[in-house]
Order: C-alpha cells, then sequence, then structure tokens
C-alpha cells in the first residue's frame, strides 16, 4: 500500500508542477488553446497518443472486445495504429495546419464555420460538441472504478474527486503546453507500463505459449474449436465495425485533430507520424493483445454477473504489488491525459464559438479566462455525472456515453476531410450530415430494437454513420447551392503559397 500511495503521489506531483511551469506561456489565447502552433514531433505525437487511448480502452473496450474476439482483438489495436495514427497523420496533418491557421481557427466548430462561411454551421458544430463531449468525458473515470476498489478497497467517489481536481488544476494554470507536457510523460508510463504488465500476465499461465493453447481449448459462445486463439475470431465483421469506429473515427474527433493544429513544421509532421505510429502499436496493441486472454481467468457465468468492467482487474490481481501500482499509474496516466485533452477542447468551444460570437468585444485576457471558467464548468459536470451514474447505475446515462464518440466522429468526419480536400462541399450537404449522424445514434440509444440487427450494436452503428457521412455530403452537395466560389477559392489559396515546394506537400521552416 505503501508502494501504491508513494507513486500516486509523485504521479500528481508532477502533474501538478507541470501545469504551473508552463502558465508563463498563456496570455493569449493562441498560447493557450493550440501552444502557440510551436509544439514539436514528440509531444504532439504523444498527445495525440495519449489522447486516443484512455481507461475506456484499456480497461472497458480491451476487456469486453478481447472477450467477444479472444485473441483476433488485436487487430483492432493494429488498425488504431495504422488507420488511426499513421494515415491519418498522412492525409491530415499538413493539410490541417496550414488551412487552420489560414482561417484563424482553434476550434472545429470555427474551422467548420470559417471554411464553409456560416455562422450556424459554427453554433452547430459547437452544440454537438457540447451536447456529447460531456458524457464522453464522464467515461473516462468508469474504468477506473473496479481497479482501484481492488487496489485501495476505497470509495470510488474520492478517486473520481481526486481524479477531476487534479487534471483541473494543471489544465487551468497551464493550457495546451501543460497537457502535451504531461502528456508526453504520462505516455512513457504508459509504453512501459503495458509491456510489463502483458508480459507479467501472460507468466501467470506459462507464458504466451500456454496462455495460448488454453485459451484454443475455451469454446465460450463459439462451437468452433479454438476459434478465441484464432486469427480473425468469431465474428469478423462486428471485428470489422470495431476497427472501422475506433479508427477512422478518430479522424472526426474535435480533441484528436486538435492535436494537428498546433504542430511546428515539417519535421515535426514527419516524425511525429512515425512516433504516433509506434506509440499506438505498443499501447493500443498491447491492450487488446492482453484482453484477448480474458477467457482464461473468468467464466462465462463470472462475466454475466460482473460485467465485462472486470474483465482486466480480474486479470491484474494476482500481479506483484509494484505492478499493480504501475497499472494504477498507467490507467490514470491514460484517463487523465484524455480528460485533459476533451476539457480543453469544450471549454475552448464554448469560449470561440459560442460566448465570443455574442460579445465580439472580448480580448484576449478575458478569452483565456472565460476558457479557464469553462474548464472548471466542464470538469464538475463531467464528475457528477461519473458519480451519480456509479451511485444509481443509471443505464440511459451509460448508453449516451456509447454513442457520443459516433455521434461527433460522424458529425465532423466527412465535413472535415472533405474542407480540407475537395472545394465543392455545400453548407446545406454539412446540415444533412449533423442531422443524420445525430438523430441516427440518438435513435439507436432511444430505439436500439427497432433497428436492424446488425446496427443494434453502437459500435456498429457509429461506424455505419461514419462511413455514410463519406457518402451523403458528396452527393447531396452535387444536387444542392454550391459555395461561394470567392469563399472557397480563398481557403484553398494556403496551398499555394510557393515555398520551396507547395505549401500542401510541405510547411517549409
Amino acid at each position: 500500500m505503501v508502494i501504491k500511495i508513494l507513486l500516486l503521489v509523485v504521479f500528481f506531483a508532477v502533474m501538478v508542477a507541470v501545469g504551473f511551469a508552463c502558465r508563463k506561456k498563456n496570455d493569449n489565447v493562441n498560447g493557450f488553446v493550440l501552444g502557440g502552433r510551436n509544439v514539436g514531433a514528440w509531444m504532439t505525437a504523444f498527445a495525440y497518443g495519449t489522447s486516443y487511448f484512455s481507461a475506456v480502452i484499456f480497461i472497458g473496450y480491451a476487456g469486453q472486445f478481447g472477450w467477444k474476439f479472444g485473441i483476433a482483438s488485436t487487430w483492432i489495436g493494429i488498425g488504431n495504429a495504422i488507420l488511426g495514427s499513421f494515415i491519418a497523420w498522412l492525409v491530415l496533418g499538413r493539410r490541417t495546419r496550414i488551412m487552420t491557421q489560414h482561417l484563424k481557427s482553434a476550434t472545429m466548430p470555427q474551422f467548420i464555420g470559417a471554411r464553409y462561411g456560416s455562422k450556424s454551421l459554427r453554433f452547430g458544430a459547437a452544440l454537438i460538441i457540447f451536447v456529447f463531449m460531456i458524457p464522453y468525458t464522464a467515461s473516462l473515470y468508469n474504468g477506473l472504478s473496479r481497479l482501484f476498489e481492488m487496489a485501495f478497497n476505497i470509495n470510488y467517489t474520492w478517486c473520481i474527486l481526486a481524479m477531476a481536481a487534479l487534471t483541473c488544476i494543471y489544465v487551468v494554470a497551464g493550457g495546451y503546453m501543460a497537457t502535451v507536457v504531461n502528456d508526453f510523460i504520462q505516455g512513457i508510463i504508459m509504453l512501459f507500463g503495458i509491456v510489463a504488465v502483458v508480459i507479467a500476465v501472460l507468466n501467470i499461465n506459462g507464458g504466451f505459449t500456454q496462455s495460448l493453447i488454453e485459451l484454443a481449448s475455451v469454446k465460450g459462445d463459439s462451437s468452433v474449436p479454438g476459434v478465441y486463439a484464432s486469427f480473425f475470431g468469431p465474428d469478423k465483421t462486428s471485428l470489422l465495425a470495431v476497427i472501422i469506429l475506433t479508427s477512422l473515427g478518430t479522424w472526426g474527433l474535435p480533441q484528436m485533430t486538435q492535436k494537428f493544429y498546433a504542430i511546428k513544421n515539417e519535421q515535426a509532421i514527419t516524425k511525429g507520424t512515425i512516433v504516433s505510429t509506434v506509440f499506438a502499436i505498443i499501447v493500443a496493441g498491447g491492450c487488446y493483445f492482453l484482453g484477448g486472454f480474458g477467457r482464461i481467468f473468468l467464466t462465462d457465468s463470472e462475466v454475466a454477473n460482473q460485467g465485462f468492467d472486470s474483465i482486466i482487474p480480474t486479470m491484474l490481481e494476482k500481479l506483484p504489488d509494484i505492478l499493480i501500482a504501475v497499472v494504477i499509474v498507467l490507467v490514470l496516466s491514460a484517463s487523465m491525459s484524455t480528460l485533459s485533452s476533451l476539457v480543453m477542447t469544450s471549454s475552448s468551444t464554448m469560449t470561440l464559438d459560442v460566448v465570443k460570437p455574442a460579445k465580439k468585444n472580448m480580448g484576449q485576457k478575458t478569452q483565456v479566462f472565460v476558457i479557464r471558467i469553462f474548464i472548471v464548468v466542464f470538469v464538475a459536470i463531467s464528475a457528477g455525472i461519473a458519480i451519480y451514474q456509479y451511485n444509481s447505475a443509471n443505464t440511459y446515462i451509460a448508453q449516451m456515453m456509447g454513442i457520443s464518440w459516433g455521434a461527433m466522429a460522424g458529425s465532423f468526419l466527412a465535413p472535415y476531410i472533405y474542407g480540407l480536400y475537395w472545394k465543392k462541399v455545400s453548407v446545406c450537404a454539412v446540415w444533412v450530415n449533423f442531422i443524420f449522424a445525430v438523430g441516427v445514434m440518438v435513435a439507436n440509444m432511444l430505439a436500439r430494437s427497432s433497428f436492424p440487427a446488425l446496427l443494434q450494436s453502437p459500435v456498429n452503428c457509429g461506424a455505419f454513420v461514419m462511413l455514410a457521412g463519406l457518402i451523403i455530403v458528396p452527393v447531396v452537395s452535387l444536387i444542392t447551392k454550391k459555395p461561394s466560389e470567392k469563399l472557397v477559392d480563398d481557403a484553398f489559396s494556403c496551398y499555394d503559397i510557393t515555398i520551396s515546394v507547395h505549401a500542401k506537400d510541405s510547411l517549409g521552416d
């Protein structure tokens, strides 16, 4: 217990110290929200990765999908690395950095509003983020409950309050730079922690080969012998849907794409692409790989009674105390890094896209002050929802958390990608996509049984609305009013600024 508490105290002290060390760089909105667009490769890559993978992944998704797909769930981590990190950086990184700076955009709604010349779209995008970001933020606390009960046997409410308060302190004090520096530290903990935990857990059953043999003997819900130890698992279609949602979905999540806004230079993009991909392979691949062995630690009846969130903590119970302490810091790192990213995105969106347009004469210092106020508000609300859900077991809130990712990614993915590459996207097409994504995901939450069997899963439904948006936006754009030629030409002119090559190929020095 002394080791566990000591590591936590050191961890929290470092996070808060970093926050106060970065406070001098936050005298304007650009510095507080984007770090002055001067963040290097390693910091950006780790910020991207740690915002991507939270306790929801390590405790929730790794346990649930590892149980469902067996060792084949590792493909989800591989998909996160290749599609969610490597290809995302190649396709989005440079163009996002160039156009958002040209349009003076610091948030996703600002970009949408400026790119399509629509204040109503900007407000609509901000509303979507406000509604769906809070339950998504609240879900980050859930993965910690069983872990802290196992390690400390203390009331989970205190864990929520401590995590919320400490995250709030360093984000309010240090802004974006504090989050990326802490993300870097937390990312290092996650890298070493996941490797150590995977090796230790597999050794409980005699190592990788013996664990795989035991997993192959599990029948579970399938009549196919050894299916949970097979290459693609028992359900290839659902596996593909999870890969699409958790990998392609990051392309449309505001807290992820905002990392590209702040990249320092061309070299940072090249290095960041490699670093973020390696990070994802180790962290995401390790999490899902570990979860794939869950069936040799628990029975069907135990999971039915205790839920999927019990799988990973049960696998960790027999580890030495020092490794359990490392796991606690690992999961806290994953959760606090994602939490800081989400509240920064939510608060900057509300300030810059809702409050500032209503009060046009707001100075830079006032805007930063309001963003800090909203950070406190968002952290408090998310912590309150998490405590309420934990104490009441409210399934409605849990369902709403499940649709948040699909609703936001489905709304923004297509308008964001096409906005960077295609001049013919219409305002009407973006509205149709917003309404479709939010409408389908909310309907899935309220009337799930009315959906086709394949789409009754929020994961499958989220993947569907994202892919559908990539078709809806161009089709509707071709049959509705064309965008202003002057507006579009101005937005895309930033790519043709001549340096040594076109800006769409290099940021220059």
